[in-house]
C-alpha cells in the first residue's frame, strides 16, 4: 500500500511539475484591446477568450512547440508559434487586423461613395469571398442562391440561361455592376453574368430597391455590385480548381504581377467545361446544357501622389453552350430535323476609375462593351449585338453638415438584331441612342444619431423625353448597436425586350407586341432595422429586418394566359405591387459555431381590369441558411447551405395541360467539408443538392411535346388554335418555358485552392 501510495505522488507531482508553464498576452488593434477575442493552442483542447481588456492567460502547459491561434468577430485569425520550457511563463501579444468580413465594412453601392456600411442611410448587404466558398460554384449566378431575397432563376429548360431576381422581381429589374460599371445588361445580363469568375470578386454590395436616382435605367427592383479585388492588395498567385460528379470541370487561377515600384496588374483566367449527355428525367432532352467557356480578366492599379485612385480593367469572355435533343450534334445546328439550341457568345469589357489630379474630390469613371450573339433555337435563329458606352463625372464635396456629391453621365446603347425588335418601314434600323443625364445627392448629418440623404436625377432619351427620378433617405442611431433606416426611392427602366425576356425567342408561341412600348417607373419604400448584440461570452448576434412596398406603372410583362399560343407584350393597364417581408439573424458563437439564416414573405401581383393575380414565376416566400463549424484541434470546417421556396404559377400551354399550376415548396440543400491543415493549401469536398430534388417530380413531363419540337404534328383548327388529337390528347405545343429550378440531381465535388501571398 505505501509503494502504491508513493508511486501515486510521484506521478502526480511528475504531472503537475511539467504541466506547470503557461503564457499570457494582449489581443489588439493597433489602438486598443479586443474584448471577447477568442484564443487556443492549436492541437489541443487548451484555449480561453481575452477580458474586457483584451488580455488573456492560458496555463498547465507542457514544454514544447506550438502555435497560438487568436481570433475576434470582425478580424483575420492570426496564428503565432511559440517554444516554451519547464516552469515558463511567456508573454505573447498579437496584433489583429480588421476582416473583409468585419460588420463596420465600407460599401460604395448605396452612395457612390465609400462610407461605413453603419453610416450609410441606404441599406447595404455585404458578401465576401469567404461567403461564396461556403458553397463553391463555378459563376455569379450560381453563387447567389444562398442569399435571402436573391434568387437566380433559369429561363429555358434547354440552354439554361437565366436571371437574377431580387424581392421576387423579374431580373430584367435588376441592374449588375462590376466595380460600379453598368457594363452587365441586356445581353449580357441573360447569357454573360456566367463569366465572372468569382476568384477576382473581393466583395459583393446588395441593394434592394429603386436605385435609378444614381445609376439610371434598370436599377428598378435592386442593383448588384460586383468589386473586384485591388491588384495591390491580392494575393501573388492563386488558383482554385473543382470538379463534381456529374462531369463539370472549373478552374480559377491568377497571379499579382508588380511592374515598378508604382504598378501592380492582376490576371485571372476561369475555365469551365461540361461535356456530359445526361438525361435522368427520360426525356431525350439534356438536363444540363453542355458548356464550353473562358473568362480572362486584367486589372491594373497605379500608385499616385496623395493616394489618388487610377484603375484599369478588362475582360474577355467566350462560350458555346447547347442544349436539346441528345442525338443533337452541330451538324444539325439552324436545321429542323433534331432539335437544338445552341449559341455562341463572344464578349468584351473595358472599364476604369480616374481620380482627377486636382485638390477636390472629382472622379472619372467610364466603361465600354461588345456583346456578340450567334444563337439558334430549333432552326430560329437570332443574331444579335449590342454595345454600351458609359462615362460618368463625379464631384465629392463636404461643406459643413452637408456631403454633397455632384455628378454627370452619358450612356450610349446600340442594340441590332434580326427579330422585329429592330424593324420598321425602312427594314432593320438598328437601336442607337445617347442618353445624358445630371444628378445631385445631398447627406445632411444633423447631429451622431440623425442623418438625412435626398437624391435628384435627371435623364433624357429622346425616345421617351424627360425623365424624374428622386430618392430620400433617413438614418436614426439609436446607438452603436441600434439602427433604423427608412429608404423612399423611384426608378426607371427602358424595355430591350428579345435582350431580356427568352421566352420571345424560344417555343412555338408567337410574340405579340400590341403597342410602342413606354418606359416602365416605379417607386419604392424601405423600412430597415439593425440590431446588434455582444454578449459577455464573446457570442454575437445581428439581425436585420426590412418591410418593402413598390409601386410599378406601365410595367411590361409577358401574358401567357389571354391566348396560350401567343406571349403577348404590352404595358399593364394598372398597377404592379411587390410588397413583403424579409430578415437576416447571424449568430457567431466563441465555440466556432456561425450560422446566417434569412427568410422572405413576399407578394407580387398585377391588378388590370380589376382583376388581381399573382405575378408569374414568383414565389410566395423564402428561405436560406448557412450553418458553419470550425473545429479547430484539426483545421477542419463544416458549412451547411440552403434554400427553401415556396410556390410559384407557371406557365401553362392549354386548359388541358396536365402539369401543375403551381410548383411544390421546394428545397437545395448542401454541405461541404474544408481541410486547412497545411499552409497555403485547402482541401475541400462535399455533396450537392442532398435530397436529390428536380422540377419532374409529381409531373408527367418538363418540356410539352419534347417529342415533337417542331411542332410537325400539332393540328390547329381554323382560328389558329391548337386541336387535341389522339397523338396530342393535351392540345400541347411545343414549349421549354416551363422551368422554376435546375434539373440537376444529387452530386458530389472535391476542390482543392492554393494560394500565395
Amino acid at each position: 500500500m505505501k509503494r502504491f501510495t508513493y508511486f501515486f505522488f510521484l506521478i502526480s507531482f511528475t504531472f503537475s511539475w511539467s504541466q506547470s508553464a503557461s503564457i499570457k498576452g494582449l489581443i489588439s488593434t493597433d489602438a486598443e484591446g479586443i474584448p471577447f477575442a477568442n484564443v487556443y493552442i492549436k492541437g489541443t483542447k487548451n484555449g480561453t477568450a481575452t477580458n474586457e481588456e483584451g488580455f488573456y492567460s492560458i496555463t498547465n502547459l507542457s514544454p514544447g512547440n506550438y502555435i497560438l491561434v487568436a481570433s475576434a468577430i470582425g478580424y483575420e485569425a492570426v496564428r503565432k508559434p511559440f517554444l516554451i520550457g519547464k516552469e515558463d511563463t511567456i508573454t505573447l501579444n498579437i496584433t489583429l487586423q480588421p476582416s473583409a468580413e468585419a460588420l463596420d465594412e465600407m460599401v460604395v453601392t448605396g452612395t457612390l461613395k465609400a462610407v461605413s456600411r453603419l453610416e450609410s442611410a441606404v441599406p447595404v448587404e455585404v458578401y465576401s469571398p469567404t461567403f461564396l466558398k461556403k458553397n463553391p460554384t463555378p459563376s455569379i449566378f450560381e453563387a447567389l442562391q444562398n442569399v435571402n431575397g436573391v434568387r437566380p432563376q433559369i429561363n429555358c429548360n434547354v440552354c439554361n440561361t437565366g436571371d437574377i431576381h431580387i424581392n421576387g422581381l423579374e431580373g430584367p429589374y435588376t441592374l449588375v455592376l462590376i466595380d460600379g460599371m453598368p457594363i452587365v445588361s441586356g445581353l449580357g445580363t441573360v447569357y454573360g453574368l456566367s463569366g465572372i469568375p468569382n476568384s477576382l470578386i473581393d466583395q459583393i454590395e446588395i441593394v434592394k430597391g429603386p436605385a435609378s436616382t444614381l445609376y439610371g435605367s434598370e436599377a428598378v427592383g435592386g442593383l448588384i455590385n460586383i468589386i473586384t479585388k485591388n491588384t495591390l492588395e491580392a494575393p501573388d498567385f492563386f488558383a482554385d480548381a473543382f470538379v463534381t460528379g456529374w462531369g463539370e470541370y472549373n478552374l480559377d487561377v491568377g497571379a499579382k504581377v508588380a511592374i515598378g515600384k508604382k504598378t501592380a496588374m492582376l490576371l485571372g483566367v476561369n475555365y469551365f467545361k461540361y461535356d456530359q449527355l445526361i438525361d435522368n428525367n427520360g426525356d431525350n432532352f439534356t438536363d444540363l446544357t453542355l458548356q464550353d467557356r473562358i473568362s480572362i480578366f486584367q486589372k491594373w492599379n497605379f500608385k499616385r501622389d496623395k493616394s489618388r485612385l487610377f484603375s484599369l480593367a478588362g475582360r474577355f469572355f467566350y462560350e458555346d453552350r447547347w442544349g436539346g435533343e441528345l442525338q443533337w450534334t452541330p451538324e444539325f445546328r439552324g436545321g429542323d430535323e433534331i432539335y437544338g439550341e445552341s449559341i455562341y457568345t463572344r464578349r468584351w469589357e473595358i472599364l476604369g476609375q480616374y481620380q482627377l489630379p486636382v485638390d477636390e474630390k472629382v472622379m472619372l469613371s467610364f466603361s465600354y462593351n461588345d456583346h456578340s450573339q450567334n444563337s439558334v433555337y430549333g432552326n430560329l435563329p437570332y443574331l444579335a449585338d449590342q454595345r454600351i458606352g458609359f462615362s460618368q463625372l463625379t464631384w465629392d464635396k463636404a461643406i459643413g453638415k452637408h456631403d454633397l456629391l455632384f455628378g454627370g453621365a452619358v450612356r450610349y446603347n446600340y442594340y441590332d438584331d434580326d427579330t422585329a425588335a429592330t424593324q420598321d418601314l425602312r427594314g432593320n434600323q438598328a437601336d442607337e441612342i445617347i442618353i445624358p443625364s445630371l444628378f445631385i445627392q445631398d447627406e445632411i448629418k444633423f447631429s451622431k444619431k440623425h442623418s438625412l440623404l435626398a437624391g435628384f436625377r435627371y435623364d433624357y432619351d429622346n425616345r421617351h423625353g424627360n425623365i424624374f427620378t428622386p430618392r430620400a433617405a433617413y438614418r436614426f442611431k439609436f446607438s452603436d448597436n441600434d439602427i433604423f433606416r427608412v429608404n423612399f426611392g423611384t426608378g426607371f427602366r427602358v424595355v430591350n425586350l428579345f435582350t431580356e425576356d427568352h421566352a420571345a425567342l424560344t417555343g412555338a408561341r408567337d410574340v405579340i407586341i400590341t403597342e410602342e412600348l413606354n418606359p416602365e417607373r416605379s417607386t419604392n419604400i424601405n423600412l430597415n432595422y439593425l440590431k446588434k448584440i455582444y454578449a459577455d461570452n464573446g457570442t454575437f448576434v445581428s439581425i436585420d429586418a426590412s418591410a418593402f412596398y413598390t409601386r410599378f406603372s406601365n410595367q411590361i410583362l409577358p401574358d401567357y394566359d389571354t391566348n396560350p399560343n401567343q406571349i403577348i407584350y404590352d404595358n399593364l393597364n394598372g398597377k404592379s405591387v411587390s410588397k413583403g417581408l424579409s430578415a437576416n439573424l447571424e449568430t457567431v458563437f466563441p465555440n466556432g459555431l456561425r450560422f446566417l439564416v434569412g427568410a422572405t414573405y413576399q407578394d407580387v401581383s398585377q391588378t388590370e381590369n380589376g382583376v388581381t393575380t399573382q405575378q408569374i414565376l414568383t414565389e410566395r416566400f423564402t428561405g436560406t441558411w448557412n450553418v458553419s463549424y470550425n473545429i479547430r484541434a484539426i483545421d477542419l470546417s463544416i458549412d451547411y447551405t440552403g434554400n427553401l421556396y415556396g410556390p410559384m404559377r407557371l406557365p401553362l400551354i392549354s386548359d388541358l395541360d396536365p402539369r401543375s399550376e403551381f410548383s411544390p415548396t421546394w428545397s437545395i440543400q448542401n454541405i461541404q467539408f474544408t481541410y486547412k491543415g497545411i499552409p497555403d493549401f485547402e482541401f475541400y469536398g462535399g455533396v450537392k443538392n442532398l435530397l436529390n430534388w428536380t422540377p419532374n417530380r409529381n409531373n408527367p413531363f418538363i418540356i410539352a411535346r419534347a417529342n415533337d419540337p417542331f411542332d410537325e404534328n400539332v393540328q390547329l383548327n381554323n382560328q389558329g388554335n391548337v386541336v387535341a388529337t389522339a397523338d396530342n390528347p393535351f392540345a400541347l405545343t411545343f414549349d421549354p418555358s416551363y422551368v422554376y429550378g435546375p434539373n440537376q440531381g444529387i452530386r458530389g465535388f472535391l476542390g482543392l485552392r492554393y494560394t500565395i501571398f
